[in-house]
């Protein structure tokens, strides 16, 4: 359990937090949602103790341990694996290396002895005769290879050091489980298997996310940065949205009988119990959920920027066709002889095993990388727009957002009214059009790619990992967009639920081929046994 006292934190002249009172319990996951810059890493950053509240204080009961999820990748790059995943519990970890130090004497005296009968107790009594194996299976469950897991850390790929420091987290059962963005760089499967842990997991948890369905799954409650404060709410992520969209709604109506506000929240609160019930967690959660009042229910200060994609044309009979595709990247070969064909109203997300992969064939199908091998072939009506993953070189740039949007308006839409309104649908208002675009943070540039490719009027979006860097304000606002977007749709993702909303069509590429699945959900996909074994194989 960890308890929050009347912390408050002033930072550079302005207020994050105000008098925050919370208690997080065990059995109970959190997850801590607000807009960009409400400051939830630093939340969690004052949770851990790495930063100090202006006033009031953090309490953990006796002899709890805290485990927070590391953020810098590079800060083991000498330890072997296993050892890196043991550190996460440091006192642990403290008497193994003690205890090799002195069984390695030359000179074994009387008090190493006492000393290390005293190490030995302690060792067992912290369960350090599993250590190694739970380590083991925390990282198979997390798909590293096990021929991975006595190298050294600088031996790893980006993507396996943040499996290593998940598990890291996650090793020695804590009492207290800090998260912050635990899904980023995870493929789709260990996703999976975090959720399951988490869903088991029988002490405190406090989790950021930006990814929905993720939020869904494994929190029995919300922690709601909003106006300086902190307020907790029962349920998962879409029972709080719909809750606070229900809130306004009430407001709004203000001058309704009370009575019809009681009954719409009474049926509002059973179609969201009668879904918690597969699990502990949800049953626990069902029971809260029954004991919400109409006064639980508060409104948000949420912004949602206004994301609509209209194509000036339709898209005729053909879309693209792909033939015998190879790209081979600094000796490595990434695509082999890829084929595939694209009809007019599909809405495709390409999966691999690695990112480098899809991202490699999007910039093919943008024409910004030549295959070595094979041809692609847009239908003579399409018009294409990309969104790459990474988009830095499109705002180096000294341009203010409005004159770097005026570059790709047409000339009918080269004016300053309607650029203003349309950056301010966008969540740029007022004086934060004329910011220098070098020195937008990350969310800042998305919303600026999706602004420029809403100019576009393509009826082909390409996109690549759209969804990084968005709150998930935003993350709604374009799924939304995307879902009634007229056109068709070629994207990557490791957001499920982003997935499983606009995907009609599933091809997961590597160097081996593809496997290709038409008019079907990535639920679907994902339950179909036949092809998870496919794409195993396709992956060995």
């Amino acid at each position: 359990m960890i308890t929050v006292n009347d912390v408050s934190l002033h930072f550079s002249g302005r207020k994050l937090f105000d008098n925050v009172n919370l208690k997080f319990t065990p059995e109970n996951c959190y997850g801590l949602i607000g807009a960009n810059g409400a400051g939830k890493s630093t939340f969690l950053n004052i949770l851990s103790g790495e930063i100090e509240p202006s006033t009031g204080s953090v309490t953990m009961g006796p002899n709890e341990r805290m485990a927070v999820l590391k953020q810098n990748h590079f800060d083991y790059e000498e330890y072997p694996v296993i050892d890196t995943v043991i550190m996460g519990h440091k006192r642990l970890y403290e008497v193994m290396k003690e205890k090799e130090e002195l069984y390695a004497k030359e000179d074994f005296t009387d008090e190493d002895g006492i000393r290390a009968a005293e190490l030995e107790t302690e060792f067992a009594e912290l369960n350090g005769w599993e250590a190694d194996s739970e380590a083991a299976v925390l990282l198979q469950g997390l798909k590293l290879p096990e021929t991975l897991q006595q190298a050294k850390m600088h031996d790893l790929t980006e993507a396996q050091k943040v499996k290593v420091l998940l598990a890291q987290a996650l090793f020695g059962k804590p009492d207290v489980l800090l998260l912050d963005e635990p899904t980023n760089g995870l493929d789709i499967p260990s996703i999976n298997w975090l959720e399951e842990f988490l869903i088991n997991f029988e002490n405190t948890v406090i989790v950021v996310s930006h990814d929905r369905h993720f939020l869904n799954k494994v929190c029995t409650h919300m922690a709601d940065l909003d106006y300086g404060k902190i307020k907790l709410y029962v349920g998962n992520y879409d029972f709080w949205l719909e809750s606070s969209r229900l809130a306004t709604k009430l407001q709004q109506q203000a001058n309704a009988k009370k009575e019809e506000q009681i009954k719409e929240l009474q049926e509002f609160i059973a179609r969201f119990s009668a879904n918690a019930s597969k699990s502990k967690q949800a049953t626990s959660r069902k029971k809260m959920l029954d004991k919400i009042t109409l006064d639980d229910i508060q409104p948000s200060s949420r912004r949602y920027p206004f994301i609509n994609f209209k194509p000036e044309r339709e898209i005729g009979n053909d879309l693209l066709q792909v033939e015998n595709v190879s790209v081979t990247i600094e000796g490595k070969k990434i695509l082999d002889n890829i084929s595939f064909t694209l009809n007019k109203n599909d809405k495709v997300v390409f999966l691999a095993q690695d990112d480098i992969t899809t991202t490699t064939l999007l910039n093919v199908l943008a024409g910004r990388t030549t295959p070595d091998t094979g041809t692609v072939r847009w239908g003579v009506t399409t018009s294409q727009a990309y969104m790459p993953k990474d988009a830095s070189e499109e705002f180096d740039s000294e341009l203010s957002i409005l004159d770097w949007l005026r570059t790709y308006a047409d000339k009918e839409e080269d004016d300053n009214t309607f650029l203003r309104s349309f950056l301010g649908r966008m969540l740029f208002s007022g004086e934060e059009v004329n910011k220098k675009v070098n020195v937008l943070s990350g969310g800042e540039k998305v919303r600026c790619m999706l602004s420029k490719l809403m100019l576009s009027k393509a009826n082909v979006l390409l996109l690549d990992e759209p969804t990084t860097h968005l709150d998930l304000e935003s993350i709604t606002a374009l799924n939304n967009g995307l879902v009634d977007f007229n056109g068709a749709l070629l994207f990557t993702s490791h957001d499920h639920e982003f997935i499983q909303t606009l995907a009609n069509r599933v091809i997961v590429v590597s160097d081996q081929g593809v496997v290709d699945r038409m008019d079907t959900t990535y639920d679907e996909f994902l339950e179909n046994e036949a092809v998870q074994e496919r794409v195993t194989q396709l992956y060995a």
